[in-house]
C-alpha cells in the first residue's frame, strides 16, 4: 500500500486510543460453519443485533442443517421480519450451507482444523459464495488464523478518516492491517473499528440531519420573508 509509513503510525496511534476502554473478549467456535452462519448474519448488521438473531437461531434450529432445510419465511421469522435484507440473508445461508453439504457431504466443517492454516483458509476460498469478510471472520474465530475481517462499511470508514491509502484495494488494506495488528491482537482491532465505524456514523448521520433541517428553516424563512414582500406591494398599490 502507498505511503504505508505514515498510515501504519496513524493505525498504531488510532489502536492505542481505542483499546483504552474494557478488555474485549475473543469469540470463537468449535465448527468453522457456526462462524460461518454467525459472519453472513452480522456482516450487514450491528454487532448488538447480530448476537441477538443469532441467539434466536440457535433457540429455534435444532441445528445448521435444520437452518438449511428451513423455510426462508421462517428463516426471516426469526430475523425479527420479513425484508429485502432478511430475505437476502436468509437466501446465503441457505445457499451456503447446501454448497458446504454438497462438498463436505455434512454440515460441518471440523474437517477443517485437521488441515494447516493456509490449506483451510483456501477451502474456504473455494466454497464461492463466501465474502472476504465472511472468509476471514471464520478464519480467525474458528481456526486461529491471523485475519482482520472488514465490512464494506469498515473499508469506508478507514478511507474517510484517512487511515489508509484512499487508491488502496480490499485486499491491500486486509494485508497492510494484518502486518500492523498481531495475530493475538487480530479480534480486539476488528471489535474496536467495527465499533468505531458505527459511532462516526451515527454522528455523521446527525450531522447531516442537522444541515438538512437548517436548510429547510432557512428555506422556510425565505418563502415567508416573499409572502410579506408580496403582501406589501399589493398594500402599497392600493393605496
Amino acid at each position: 500500500m502507498k505511503d504505508s509509513k505514515t498510515y501504519a503510525q496513524k493505525i498504531t496511534k488510532l489502536y492505542r486510543s481505542l483499546k483504552k476502554g474494557p478488555k474485549i473478549k475473543t469469540k470463537t467456535f468449535d465448527d468453522p460453519v457456526d462462524a460461518i452462519v454467525y459472519a453472513i448474519i452480522s456482516e450487514n448488521m450491528e454487532s448488538e443485533s447480530a448476537r441477538s438473531v443469532y441467539k434466536k437461531m440457535e433457540e429455534h434450529f435444532v441445528d445448521q442443517n435444520d437452518l438449511r432445510v428451513s423455510r426462508e419465511e421462517e428463516t426471516m421469522d426469526v430475523f425479527g421480519g420479513i425484508t429485502e435484507e432478511t430475505s437476502k440473508t436468509a437466501k446465503l445461508l441457505r445457499k451456503t450451507l447446501g454448497a458446504i453439504l454438497e462438498k463436505y457431504e455434512s454440515v460441518g466443517l471440523t474437517k477443517l482444523k485437521e488441515m494447516g492454516k493456509r490449506q483451510a483458509k483456501a477451502e474456504l476460498q473455494a466454497i464461492g459464495c463466501l465474502s472476504p469478510f465472511v472468509v476471514n471472520y471464520c478464519f480467525l474465530t474458528s481456526l486461529a488464523g491471523h485475519a482482520i475481517p472488514l465490512t464494506e462499511k469498515m473499508i469506508e470508514f478507514l478511507k474517510d478518516e484517512e487511515l489508509v491509502h484512499p487508491e488502496s484495494t480490499d485486499e491491500q488494506i486486509e494485508g497492510f492491517l494484518e502486518r500492523q495488528i498481531s495475530a493475538a491482537n487480530a479480534y480486539e482491532f476488528y471489535t474496536l473499528i467495527k465499533q468505531e465505524s458505527k459511532k462516526v456514523r451515527k454522528k455523521k448521520t446527525k450531522k447531516s440531519a442537522k444541515k438538512d433541517d437548517e436548510k429547510s428553516d432557512a428555506k422556510a424563512k425565505k418563502t415567508t420573508r416573499k409572502k410579506k414582500k408580496k403582501v406589501t406591494k399589493r398594500k402599497t398599490k392600493k393605496k
